[in-house]
């Protein structure tokens, strides 16, 4: 079986094969996925959102996402973590399009090399870019941030580290969220080593402590009021909500060409032929067939409007997360079947499905969890305000 095929290619078969062929060694090791992303860098792929005039491939959102489900389908955990740094180039690409060049500078900073991923994870916050339990303080040219941030994917390579905060200083009856770029050269935080985890474990997606960190106002990306989205955080889950989906989606597609693959090499006692005779194998597989067909389409439908400008107004955040929580949710299927048809072999480390199993699990803890899933689309359905306070009640 091979990686799906798209139409217009950054990395070729070979190079995907060999990182299907070290993910293994990076999940029992621990670590990052040095090698990879070396190659990712020299090939451009860290440059695909951009447009070409800053010298990036200039690929669409739903380009974008069939070279990350490409990617994912033999490295999940590679792809997921340079999802961070490419969404972060594709906002910044799309407001350029829509007319805001106010994060220009993004694009022309990317182009030169420098790494940007997330610093957006809070314990004791469900609401995730809109409210924040890090503390920004206003300081001459720029804003002191304090507080924890956790799933810091790429830390041991970004250079530029997004993050958010609430100033609460500045007016306390309007708190105000800060949204920054943080330089890795900055005074004032420290990286702990969390990351020790269930799945996805090349991430390295280590904790950052913000202590009194400076970052001067080139670097403040938005202010906003608490609680209040703009077009820059729509376009975050825009990029956000459909590349997730996708990285799940390449590995769910794996583990059903695995479950295939197995099936017609299984034999039983009971059974005189392979164990793909076998009704509820058969039963299995096309369960497994019909959640993919069903989540891709969604996703792949919800990427292709969005990089068509299709206007769906109030309904784009419920599209949105709707999109990645059908695919995670597929995904887990999928491989929940794919290890039942696998007989136990899927149990040993030595198999791949092993680990698939562990990093599917993942991908319901990105933003947006099922919880807040769940409140966006029933408040969209009832014709709720999301910002309407209180929030429940």
């Amino acid at each position: 079986m091979t990686a799906p095929t798209v139409s217009r290619t950054i990395i070729d078969e070979a190079t995907i094969e060999r990182f299907g062929q070290r993910a293994s060694t990076y999940d029992a090791e621990n670590r990052f996925f040095s090698e990879d992303f070396e190659e990712l860098r020299a090939s451009g792929y860290l440059k695909m959102p951009i447009p070409e005039e800053f010298g990036g491939a200039g690929l669409s959102l739903a380009e974008v996402c069939q070279q990350q489900r490409r990617l994912a389908y033999r490295a999940p955990a590679t792809a997921l973590a340079t999802n961070m740094h490419l969404y972060w180039m594709g906002v910044a690409a799309d407001l350029r399009r829509m007319g805001d060049s106010s994060l220009t500078w993004m694009l022309e900073e990317g182009a030169a090399g420098e790494v940007f991923a997330a610093g957006h994870g809070e314990v004791g916050n469900d609401l995730p870019l809109f409210l924040s339990t890090a503390q920004a303080e206003r300081v001459d040219e720029g804003y002191q941030f304090t507080g924890r941030k956790m799933f810091g994917s790429l830390t041991p390579v970004w250079t530029r580290l997004g993050i958010h905060a609430m100033d609460t200083t500045t007016d306390p009856n309007a708190p105000q969220v800060i949204h920054a770029f943080m330089p890795r050269e900055t005074p004032g935080y420290r990286i702990e080593e969390t990351w020790d985890t269930l799945g996805m474990r090349a991430t390295r997606s280590d904790d950052t402590v913000l202590d009194g960190a400076f970052v001067p106002d080139r670097y403040i990306a938005r202010v906003l009021p608490a609680g209040v989205p703009d077009l820059f955080v729509l376009t975050i889950f825009g990029w956000a909500e459909c590349t997730f989906g996708n990285v799940y989606l390449g590995l769910a597609e794996r583990a059903r060409d695995l479950a295939v693959e197995g099936a017609k090499k299984r034999t039983s006692l009971a059974v005189s032929r392979s164990m793909a005779y076998h009704p509820e194998v058969q039963h299995s597989i096309a369960e497994m067939v019909l959640a993919l067909e069903a989540a891709g389409a969604q996703i792949d439908r919800a990427a292709d409007e969005w990089s068509r400008g299709v206007d769906h107004g109030h309904d784009w955040p419920m599209k949105l997360v709707a999109a990645k929580h059908n695919a995670v949710e597929a995904a887990k299927k999928v491989v929940d079947n794919a290890m039942t048809i696998s007989g136990g072999a899927g149990m040993f480390k030595r198999n791949e499905l092993e680990r698939l199993y562990r990093d599917v699990r993942c991908g319901g803890f990105h933003p947006a969890n099922g919880l807040l899933v769940h409140e966006i689309v029933g408040k969209t359905a009832l014709g709720i305000d999301l910002g309407e306070q209180p929030r429940w009640g």
